[in-house]
């Protein structure tokens, strides 16, 4: 009796047909994924995946059409049902719509020049549900563009609000996430065991009403609990 699970469906969007292509022989070689679709701009991309129901899709920024950006606001945004995991793949020159593309229900980015198990990798942290913001991207995007990540119209009700729901220690546990630290950093910098602080971020998740790591990371700097300092 076979109880493996299904294979994790993949959708590939990219506008360009030789990294498409790229995509799918990565991905098809891999015994747990199954390339069910691809699509070469946004219309495509929302299409398929309300057709195909894929469980992760890999999605471009800049593509005809419907960027990638809107693509993903209507298969993930907030008012979206069931949706699909989506992963964003871009390069640091077109950085800040990353920004955005999280804000819009991305489920995490790489760059496409990321090795092609980092590409698979992030493809399985997805699909279980698990936020994919590297901490050194992260740290990146933090220094290079805070301006998109700290908007001038921060609401201090919604800050009071979040430190009244959460404690002390998961407010600090929040502010770590922000900063890119890895589950293994906040636990050494917390003096706490990685499963604490796993508890911690579904705490987190579940108080706020937050589907993922990144929208964490999204909240915080939109109301200034990333860091005091301007």
């Amino acid at each position: 009796m076979n109880d493996a699970p299904p294979p994790i469906s993949v959708l590939v969007c990219d506008d360009q047909a030789l990294v498409r292509t790229g995509y799918v022989t990565i991905f098809s070689a891999q015994p747990d994924m199954e390339v069910v679709g691809e699509a070469e701009n946004g219309h495509e991309a929302v299409q398929a995946a309300r057709r195909l129901r894929p469980d992760v899709v890999v999605m471009d920024i800049r593509m005809p059409l419907l960027d990638g950006i809107e693509a993903t606001r209507q298969l993930a945004g907030p008012d979206t049902e069931d949706a699909p995991k989506v992963l964003v793949v871009t390069t640091f020159n077109v950085d800040a719509y990353v920004y955005d593309a999280l804000r819009a229900g991305a489920s995490g980015f790489l760059l496409k020049d990321a090795p092609p198990a980092e590409l698979v990798g992030g493809i399985r942290t997805v699909a279980r549900g698990e936020a994919l913001l590297a901490p050194a991207v992260t740290r990146h995007l933090i220094g290079h563009f805070a301006q998109h990540l700290r908007p001038a119209d921060t609401s201090r009700p919604a800050r009071q609000d979040i430190v009244r729901a959460l404690t002390p220690r998961e407010l600090e546990v929040l502010r770590l996430i922000a900063e890119g630290l890895s589950n293994a950093e906040i636990a050494a910098a917390m003096f706490i065991t990685p499963e604490t602080v796993k508890t911690y971020v579904s705490r987190i998740l579940a108080k706020l009403g937050l589907r993922d790591r990144v929208q964490a990371v999204v909240l915080a700097y939109r109301v200034g609990l990333a860091s005091d300092t301007p």
